[in-house]
């Protein structure tokens, strides 16, 4: 959703907006490494549960690879004006052994159920440790909505 609003929003306000992003939004820039090819980044699917976001894909995928090798993630909302980005750590979950919480809040939102397809599918649960959250320039001080796993104010 692009927004250009200009409008500079306190802690409270910016809070409110990303959750209620994170709520509506769809998909979520997923940027992972490995520490021999490099950076790798892929738009995925998303589900918030008010805690963590969760995404699936192919078992096999560099994600899910370099997920495993090292769980450290960054996520984007994608939108350049509106911006939100979030630090955590990824937990993989074979489609088999995925929480039923995680699993179940996926498929009602988008309709489809990794557990019954085709292929080996990896259920991916980033809880973040940092939210950013900035609309233009105005907004670059007092970015930071969420610090070590707690959201501020």
């Amino acid at each position: 959703m692009q927004s250009t609003d200009n409008t500079r929003r306190d802690l409270r306000e910016r809070t409110r907006d990303t959750r209620a992003r994170l709520d509506r939004e769809r998909d979520v820039w997923v940027s992972t490494a490995h520490p021999e090819r490099g950076p790798h980044q892929v738009p995925l699917w998303f589900w918030w549960d008010g805690r963590a976001l969760w995404m699936c894909t192919g078992g096999a995928t560099a994600t899910a690879r370099n997920l495993r090798a090292d769980p450290r993630v960054r996520l984007a909302l994608p939108d350049t004006f509106d911006v939100v980005q979030l630090r955590g750590t990824a937990d993989c979950f074979p489609a088999a052994e995925v929480p039923e919480g995680g699993a179940a809040g996926f498929a009602a939102k988008f309709g489809w159920d990794p557990r019954t397809a085709e292929g080996p599918y990896v259920y991916l649960r980033v809880t973040p440790d940092s939210v950013l959250a900035w609309r233009g320039e105005g907004e670059l001080s007092g970015r930071v909505l969420m610090r070590a796993g707690v959201w501020l104010g």
